[in-house]
């Protein structure tokens, strides 16, 4: 991670933890599973069990599905999208090509749980946890041309998802968190 990197995630964590909260009765933050409706909590703000949704359909859905020419319906046009090696990309059709890349070694990649998910009470910011699961069945092709045969192992990769959402409900700033030593590990690659 980078000086500015660090600079702006300091920046997001301090965002999260000055924004509105809650009423106490609304802490109880439910887990949402692909295939259920979103959970309802009794005194969430309309605003952030709106975000909360859209976010559960672009994870189970969209992302999993790789629909996307729906991605629009939870990202802005221009979104900047911070990854965990500390790279961004700006706009949807960049994004779409970061995230497309994990089919072409795991063709059945995708997320059917968040057993995490909150947000601020203005709906500004969401916080959701996920698990990311696949199999390494096809040859990795890194950005060097250098190809990483398959080894048909499963990953099962914890993964987290800060966004920063606009007065038009689809997120403008995504911060995205995993760790690739694990993933590699757990697909056999890595040590």
């Amino acid at each position: 991670m980078n000086f500015e990197t660090g600079l702006t995630n300091a920046a997001t964590l301090t965002a999260l933890l000055l924004a509105p909260a809650l009423p106490a009765m609304a802490q109880d933050w439910p887990g949402s599973k692909a295939g259920e409706p979103a959970p309802v909590v009794e005194g969430m703000p309309e605003i952030l069990a709106k975000n909360l949704a859209n976010f559960d359909d672009l994870d189970f859905n969209v992302y999993t599905g790789q629909d996307w020419e729906n991605l629009h319906k939870s990202h802005a046009e221009n979104i900047l999208v911070h990854y965990p090696d500390g790279r961004t990309t700006t706009g949807i059709p960049d994004h779409i090509k970061e995230l497309a890349f994990m089919w072409t070694f795991a063709p059945d990649n995708r997320i059917t749980e968040h057993p995490v998910r909150f947000g601020t009470a203005d709906g500004g910011w969401t916080a959701v946890m996920g698990q990311l699961d696949g199999t390494f069945t096809e040859p990795m092709v890194l950005a060097d041309g250098t190809t990483i045969e398959p080894t048909g192992k499963a990953y099962h990769l914890p993964m987290a998802t800060l966004g920063r959402w606009n007065a038009e409900g689809v997120m403008e700033e995504e911060f995205l968190f995993w760790d690739n030593a694990t993933l590699m590990s757990q697909i056999g690659v890595g040590q």
